[in-house]
C-alpha cells in the first residue's frame, strides 16, 4: 500500500472516533435538530457516491457499478430517513385544530 492510502485510513479512523465522541456529548434534546441540519449536508455523500461510481480506478466495471450503486442507495436512504424524522419533529410543534 502506498503512503497516501495509510494516511487516508488514518484520517478515516480519527474522524470515526472524533465523530463518535462528539455525538455522545450532545444532549438528547438536540439530536433531532442537529440531524435535520446535517441532513442537507448528506447530499454531499450522494454526490461523492456518484463521482466514485463514475471515476472508480483499478476496479472492474461490474465491481465499480455495484459498489457505486450501493453507496448511492444507502446515501439516499439516509437523506430520506432524515427528512422523514424532521417532518415528524415539525409535526410535534404544529398547532392542533381546536375542538
Amino acid at each position: 500500500m502506498e503512503l497516501l492510502q495509510y494516511i487516508l485510513i488514518g484520517v478515516f479512523l480519527v474522524a470515526t472516533i472524533v465523530g463518535y465522541k462528539l455525538i455522545n456529548n450532545v444532549p438528547s434534546r438536540l439530536h433531532t435538530p442537529l440531524m435535520s441540519g446535517m441532513n442537507a449536508l448528506s447530499g454531499i455523500t450522494i454526490l461523492g457516491a456518484l463521482i466514485a461510481t463514475g471515476k472508480g480506478q483499478d476496479a472492474s466495471l461490474a465491481v465499480k457499478y455495484i459498489f457505486g450503486s450501493l453507496a448511492i442507495i444507502l446515501a439516499m436512504i439516509n437523506v430520506a430517513g432524515g427528512f422523514s424524522v424532521t417532518n415528524r419533529m415539525l409535526k410535534m410543534f404544529s398547532k392542533k385544530s381546536g375542538k
